[in-house]
């Protein structure tokens, strides 16, 4: 990797780097967002894509080939700033284009250059930036609020442009730069992931119906969660975190090129299911869709998709409509066998009603599903937001939680890691930093064998420092953890800790930031869980 200095004007890195640690240092949202929104003011409109993604906490190129092990014997800091947001912009682009025999060597050779040139402000903001731990308390909804501030446009209009286009840095320079006009001309784009509407957890299905109202109550299927784009004959799978899947799963490929649509955004869940209608564990369609074999085309483990939700069919874009009408718009779209079964209850207060409703919901947990989800029928399509348009209903409480260590087993569970450290998302920065996660507990209940080597593997892989009884990592991986209850304990930093905790599945299809948040740990104090379901 060759690099050179060329002669640069624009934004400092370190005017970007001040606006970061002023932001950790804040504690009101209102006091972020102008601090964020002045950031941006600053910048120029092609420096603007870059600082906004920055300030979102990750590099705009997003894999680098740099990580922790790059940082080590980091340089001493220059007593000056010099480096330009230009300069580390292209930096970063260089070592995402580097690649073959000695890339590694290089990558780190010129990452020492730039760091030479790095006071100790910049060193850390970029030691951050490389590692994923820029943890300053902006997170995605307070940089949104920022982009609408700095170009005087509504948050709302900023939203809906983003979840619309998934292109928050053409958002960002189009509100910075042009203003309302620009930002209410987005559109949802074909082949660009929209991050998913999330749910919301509920006791039974009588609380989650008090928080929708009218609703749809849809079986919540224990599979991989997919996004499916469709232009012509072209069809591209995406998973929640946006990944591309599409060669891994032919079959969901095949399933819509023959829908009578030409162009379609359609929302669903792939999985394995057995002669019957009922699931494979979730583990097994979660190691189908990581692996398929490429050269003969076949799988041992085929998949079926199931479809609840349309944004978009033949030209039209549907996330700003209700539930309900989205969905008549997807029945219209899509044969019966492809849609996930749906039960719509008006007046939830009846009793004939709700009866009728539970024993939907235990049809789908007769047949091996995870229970049902519901759905307010006036709900528009939110990206990334666990809002109160669709809450789930479990008859197991589980949470989604992020592991921060594990320790090394012993017995039979040597040469392995076992106990976890589990942790929530405290995006408040209650606990520690905003965008931090506070420790709830640690459990090596629930891991078979096939799951210990697996996340043995993983978590190797993502470590930051070990000793010899412990490995701590990077907070990436998320776990879903069945509990009994939550109870009170001084030991732990929320004061918060899970009782009987085995963990259900690893989510590797899931971010740590779609991760449970303590205030949602802390709902379920006064929860109990059905003694029949532990072990």
């Amino acid at each position: 990797m060759s690099w050179s200095w060329p002669h640069n004007v624009g934004m400092l890195l370190a005017e970007v780097a001040a606006a970061s640690e002023a932001v950790a240092a804040a504690r009101g949202r209102t006091e972020k967002t102008a601090l964020l929104a002045a950031c941006l003011r600053s910048a120029e409109r092609a420096e603007i894509p870059v600082i906004v993604t920055w300030l979102s906490g990750r590099t705009r190129q997003r894999r680098t080939g740099l990580g922790w092990a790059s940082l080590a014997g980091m340089p001493p800091p220059a007593t000056a700033p010099t480096l330009t947001v230009a300069e580390v912009d292209r930096f970063f682009q260089a070592s995402l284009e580097t690649s073959g025999s000695g890339s590694t060597t290089a990558r780190r050779s010129a990452l020492r250059q730039v760091l030479a040139r790095a006071t100790a402000r910049e060193q850390r903001f970029l030691a951050g930036l490389i590692t994923g731990e820029l943890r300053h308390g902006a997170q995605a909804g307070l940089v949104l609020d920022a982009v609408a501030e700095a170009g005087a446009v509504s948050s709302q209009s900023v939203r809906r442009a983003v979840t619309l286009s998934g292109d928050l840095a053409a958002v960002a320079v189009a509100a910075v730069t042009e203003g309302p006009s620009a930002v209410s001309s987005f559109g949802l784009r074909l082949g660009r992931p929209l991050s998913p509407m999330l749910a919301q957890s509920a006791p039974d299905l009588a609380s989650a119906l008090r928080r929708t109202g009218p609703a749809a109550v849809e079986w919540k299927l224990d599979g991989i969660r997919v996004q499916i784009h469709k232009d012509g004959s072209d069809v591209a799978v995406f998973t929640r975190a946006l990944d591309d899947v599409t060669s891994r799963v032919p079959e969901v490929v095949r399933a819509v090129s023959g829908l009578p649509v030409r162009t379609a955004v359609l929302d669903g869940e792939v999985l394995a299911l057995r002669l019957g209608g009922r699931p494979y564990p979730f583990q097994m369609t979660a190691s189908r869709v990581a692996r398929h074999d490429a050269e003969t085309g076949e799988t041992t483990l085929p998949l079926s998709v199931l479809l609840f939700d349309a944004l978009h069919l033949d030209g039209t874009d549907l996330v700003d409509t209700d539930g309900a009408s989205r969905r008549r718009a997807l029945e219209a779209s899509v044969p019966g066998d492809l849609l996930v079964p749906r039960r719509e209850i008006v007046d939830w207060e009846d009793p004939k009603a709700l009866l009728a409703t539970e024993s939907f919901a235990a049809a789908a947990l007769a047949i091996g599903h995870e229970g049902v989800v519901v759905k307010s029928l006036s709900s528009r399509y939110a990206m990334g937001r666990r809002g109160a348009g669709w809450v789930k209903v479990k008859p197991r409480i589980s949470l989604d939680l992020v592991v921060l260590a594990a320790e090394w087993g012993h017995g039979r569970r040597t040469g392995w890691l076992s106990n976890l450290y589990l942790g929530a998302r405290d995006p408040e920065g209650s606990y520690g930093p905003p965008g931090g996660f506070v420790m709830l507990g640690k459990t090596f209940k629930g891991l078979t064998d096939a799951m210990l080597a697996w996340q043995t593997e993983r978590l190797r892989g993502i470590a930051t420092s070990s000793t010899r009884s412990r490995v701590t990592v990077r907070p990436e991986l998320v776990v879903e953890i069945a509990f009994d209850g939550v109870q009170t304990s001084p030991r732990y930093p929320a004061g918060l800790a899970l009782r009987f905790a085995r963990v259900l599945a690893h989510r590797p299809e899931k971010l740590a930031a779609e991760a449970d948040t303590v205030t949602m740990v802390r709902s379920f104090q006064d929860v109990e869980a059905d003694p029949d379901d532990a072990g």
